[in-house]
């Protein structure tokens, strides 16, 4: 009898969950239509500088409170312990609801540029626990072959980064309060799946106890500080290019007024062709490894980086393809971080290891994003993601010994 007891208690029973075949498509949904709150606010903050009269100069400030509310939560549910504690499946519905209103707050309450910080600081903080809850729940199911769940997983969230643009380039004519209520209806329908359709995972071990040490703890281990500071380096470089994309695209048109291009599509192309390669790399990942894969991913970037210089002078033939390729070595290498960071972190500390990490560099996207938008001001566009350079060079440097 007690015997059968303590198995129960270790061993959750699968009886009650989909198709193992189901389970990561659901999870990969999910993650797209709820981080489709990440840019909400950048796909149509143009409109929203026009009827609340705001300053040019608000899309770095909107884009990293959206950062500060994620850090605040991920530190949150880092030190709390909650996605180790708790259901992950159950803490990403509850975000992605909490999420969705903030988000919706900006058509329901907005009017101002304070209201605003503060609706997307309320998103970024509820998207903590969507976000790195998502990459937790997949490890939970995914024993072997993590590399590739987490390419589709962080693939699916660039696809949820992209679609405001894309959702945007569609409805041209629709009001930016529709676009709101669109993004914000799809992250409920994400959080619904996932509390109906994926229970907690096989492979979860749950913790027992508050253990607000544990969130430090995992940077002991000499592989698990490899693969963060590899991370590290590696968010320098990312949402401070996704945020200026649409940046330079216009600053190009602005230097070849012969050129006319579709500024919010190829916005979601070149942020949303991350998605396939986040994948590609988790195949490759299966054949080469995490570590490799990661490190060649970071390496293009870097060069894309110092390739800048020379962006806002070549043809559209050259320019485009050039956004692409950054766009698709620029997060190839992020589920393969995630995917060490798991892998070397202790198992009952798996969900705060993730999120931990996730909280510190997307600490680094802050500073990253406003040193871009301060120097915008004062520099030659053509020098101005030079800056960006030192992310991939230091992450390489942590992952040499990788």
């Amino acid at each position: 009898m007690k015997t059968a007891t303590s198995r129960q208690l270790t061993s959750p029973s699968t009886s009650n969950q989909p198709p193992s075949r189901w389970v990561l498509p659901v999870i990969v949904f999910a993650q797209f239509a709820c981080t489709s709150l990440w840019f909400a606010g950048n796909a149509v903050i143009r409109d929203i500088q026009r009827e609340w009269q705001l300053a040019d100069s608000v899309l770095g400030p909107v884009t990293s409170a959206v950062q500060f509310g994620f850090i605040v939560g991920t530190l949150t549910v880092a030190l709390l312990t909650i996605a180790d504690r708790f259901s992950p499946s159950q803490v990403f519905f509850a975000c992605a609801l909490a999420g969705a209103v903030s988000n919706l707050g900006i058509y329901l309450i907005g009017g101002n540029f304070t209201s605003l910080l503060l609706l997307r600081f309320l998103t970024g903080f509820f998207l903590a626990g969507i976000y790195p809850v998502g990459m937790k729940i997949a490890a939970d199911y995914h024993e072997k072959g993590l590399g590739l769940a987490l390419g589709y997983l962080v693939g699916a969230l660039v696809l949820g980064t992209a679609f405001p643009h894309l959702l945007r380039s569609m409805t041209a004519s629709l009001a930016w309060q529709s676009v709101i209520l669109l993004i914000s209806g799809l992250a409920v329908l994400g959080g619904l799946l996932i509390l109906w359709l994926v229970p907690d995972g096989p492979f979860r071990r749950k913790s027992s106890r508050l253990n607000a040490r544990a969130a430090f703890a995992v940077f002991q281990g000499r592989a698990f500080r490899s693969a963060a500071f590899g991370y590290f380096g590696h968010m320098w470089e990312l949402y401070a290019f996704w945020a200026f994309v649409p940046f330079l695209l216009n600053t190009y048109t602005d230097r070849h007024p012969e050129v006319s291009l579709n500024v919010p599509l190829l916005s979601f192309l070149i942020i949303g062709v991350g998605g396939p390669a986040c994948v590609l790399g988790g195949y490759l990942a299966n054949r080469i490894g995490s570590a490799r894969t990661a490190f060649w991913a970071l390496l293009i970037s870097g060069i894309c980086c110092l390739l800048s210089f020379a962006l806002f002078t070549l043809p559209p033939w050259l320019f485009l393809p050039l956004l692409f390729i950054w766009g698709m070595a620029v997060v190839a290498d992020s589920p393969q971080f995630s995917t060490l960071v798991a892998q070397s972190a202790p198992k009952e500390s798996v969900g705060t290891a993730l999120t931990i990490v996730t909280c510190v560099g997307f600490s680094i996207t802050i500073i990253s994003i406003q040193w871009l938008n301060a120097l915008a001001a004062v520099i030659h566009p053509s020098l101005l993601f030079l800056v960006l350079a030192g992310g991939p060079a230091a992450g390489l440097l942590a992952m040499r010994r990788r």
